[in-house]
């Protein structure tokens, strides 16, 4: 059991009943690891038993601060005595505070507070719609999304997730979407027509493998989305809120979004998402055209004021980039040695390692020794280290990572059985 005193009757368990429960009555949707989380500290968590795990996943780019931060844990605390959720139909004090810093750190006008990121889709996506009725377009409803792209598992967020394996079992699903199959100018150019109120794109692709859109291609999007008065709506779900040592990934490309969807870090933890709009769709939703229950709940937004807090006044922007610099050079000097070792690439500490075959093996290798990482695209092993991680823990996780490749690269190839 678990090595700290916790009061709670509800840790009295066992890791067999704990999987036994969630067999029994959840919904099979997740393939998990045989590994029981307990409690974290910093860049660490811990499991039942007591040990100890080095987190280069932050929740997928959830704890961008690590864990049990002081100030976050002092905050939590004292909102959560006073007001943890109020109706919408009401003000309180941090709502508009959160949506002015949001507006000013990213350059746009308006802000609608969601619960998840898919759910900052689902907004964006009637946001645009809106947007081409109210300037008189009945017929502009063609949503524009890209190969590989991840933008939720609801309908309208799964309908622009063009990936196979995500939207297989639930079609048919939102009609007048587009794909753009290969990321390139020309094939940007070809898509757009003038039924087109909107391209959604995630600046860095993340479960499609950490992959950076190149520059031309995401200001030609601009372009395009002027010339043909559609929204350019930017997912910096993963890659927002500093993970790319800029507040958001489009900031590295000096180009302007009508629409950002934000979620995972903005609470660092605590389930908050939202959509920020641009002065020009300001008008597009009315007093009950969309909402929500909990979105822009107090005890959330208090906590992510704290958040941007925290990054400013402990220069993590800056942490960052240098840290990832760090990482990077760490997996390129990696890569001389190990053959399985391909391309690496990301901004700051959102960063992916192709390992081709050999991501989901090194994974579960790394887990055995105390690291968490995770395999996106199934190829690429995906680091999303908090921003609070050090140099030590780095080389930490490098010397770790050397260790795995070198046991996996000098293993016999297994004998498949064919012959003469």
């Amino acid at each position: 059991m678990q090595t700290t005193e916790v009061n709670d009757p509800y840790l009295r368990i066992e890791p067999a009943e704990i999987k036994a429960l969630e067999d029994k009555y959840l919904f099979s949707t997740y393939a998990r690891s045989d590994f029981y989380v307990s409690h974290g500290s910093g860049a660490h968590v811990y499991d039942l038993a007591g040990r100890r795990y080095l987190d280069f996943l932050s929740g997928i780019a959830v704890n961008s601060l690590g864990y049990s931060h002081p100030r976050l844990i002092r905050v939590l605390l004292a909102q959560g005595k006073k007001l943890i959720h109020c109706s919408n139909l009401y003000y309180h004090a941090y709502q508009g505070m959160l949506a002015k810093k949001l507006a000013d750190i990213s350059g746009m006008s308006k802000v609608f507070f969601t619960n998840s990121g898919t759910e900052a889709i689902e907004a964006a996506l009637k946001i645009a719609r809106a947007y081409a009725r109210l300037n008189g377009c009945e017929t502009k409803s063609a949503i524009l999304a890209l190969k590989n792209a991840f933008h939720g598992r609801t309908f309208g967020a799964l309908s622009i997730t063009a990936q196979e394996k995500y939207q297989a079992p639930f079609r048919p699903l939102l009609p007048d979407v587009d794909i753009v199959e290969d990321v390139t100018v020309s094939a940007l150019e070809k898509a757009f027509t003038d039924r087109v109120c909107a391209l959604v794109v995630e600046p860095i692709q993340g479960e499609g493998g950490v992959v950076p859109l190149p520059a031309d291609f995401l200001q030609t999007a601009r372009l395009l989305c002027t010339r043909y008065n559609a929204l350019l709506v930017l997912d910096e779900i993963q890659s927002g809120m500093g993970r790319t040592g800029k507040f958001f990934a489009y900031q590295h490309y000096g180009v302007e979004p009508d629409l950002v969807t934000l979620a995972k870090s903005l609470a660092a933890g605590y389930p908050l998402g939202a959509v920020l709009g641009h002065a020009r769709v300001a008008e597009s939703l009315k007093p009950g055209e969309h909402g929500t229950t909990f979105g822009g709940g107090p005890l959330a937004c208090r906590l992510a004021l704290e958040v941007l807090d925290v990054i400013e006044d402990e220069r993590l922007l800056a942490r960052v980039t240098e840290l990832g610099q760090y990482l990077k050079q760490g997996l390129q000097g990696l890569a001389s040695r190990h053959r399985s070792i391909g391309e690496i690439r990301g901004m700051g500490l959102m960063i992916g390692v192709d390992l081709g075959s050999l991501a989901k093996e090194t994974v579960s290798r790394l887990l055995n020794r105390g690291i968490i990482a995770n395999a996106a695209h199934n190829t690429v092993l995906r680091l999303l280290p908090p921003y609070v991680i050090s140099q030590a823990e780095i080389d930490e996780f490098l010397r770790v990572l050397d260790v795995v490749l070198t046991e996996i690269e000098t293993e016999p190839t297994p004998n498949t059985g064919a012959g003469v």
